[in-house]
């Protein structure tokens, strides 16, 4: 089984490239999603522990959890520690899945692929990429963020 990896910066249409690909027969693994699943379940008790204040009705809420740690590394990182390794979970058995249907490739849209090692696990890389224009309409059609924060990232 080949396995891919997808990439791309925001508002590039990658989520788009994957749904191609999925209505193709590929099987995609998108960790955004892996980790919003963990974050409802099986991740929460044990954040809500580790920084209390920051689960609604057992899900966490990622604003309230988004204050507590985003400017603190060693937050980050206990964060990192909690979640990686439900993640890293997921991730396996999606690709044990995969390969037990007799896939012939599956997609893995994992954010950071190269900042984080990511790149040593797949076969190829998949880039999307668009012009700046239509990068920027994309992400102001979304409604979540203005020009400035747009500007700023």
């Amino acid at each position: 089984m080949r396995i891919l990896g997808l990439i791309g910066s925001i508002g590039m249409g990658k989520s788009t490239t994957a749904k191609l690909f999925t209505e193709a027969g590929v099987p995609v693994y998108d960790a955004d999603a892996a980790v919003h699943k963990i974050y409802e379940g099986e991740a929460a008790p044990a954040i809500e522990a580790a920084f209390p204040g920051t689960t609604v009705g057992g899900k966490v809420d990622r604003a309230k959890l988004s204050a507590k740690v985003v400017h603190d590394p060693a937050a980050i990182k206990q964060l990192e520690q909690i979640v990686h390794p439900m993640l890293g979970a997921s991730r396996k058995k999606f690709l044990d899945d995969a390969e037990r249907s007799g896939a012939p490739v599956v997609v893995m849209d994992i954010p950071l692929l190269f900042e984080t090692g990511g790149e040593k696990r797949v076969d190829a890389v998949v880039v999307v990429s668009t012009d700046a224009v239509t990068q920027r309409e994309r992400i102001l059609a979304r409604g979540t963020m203005t020009n400035e924060a747009l500007d700023a990232i």
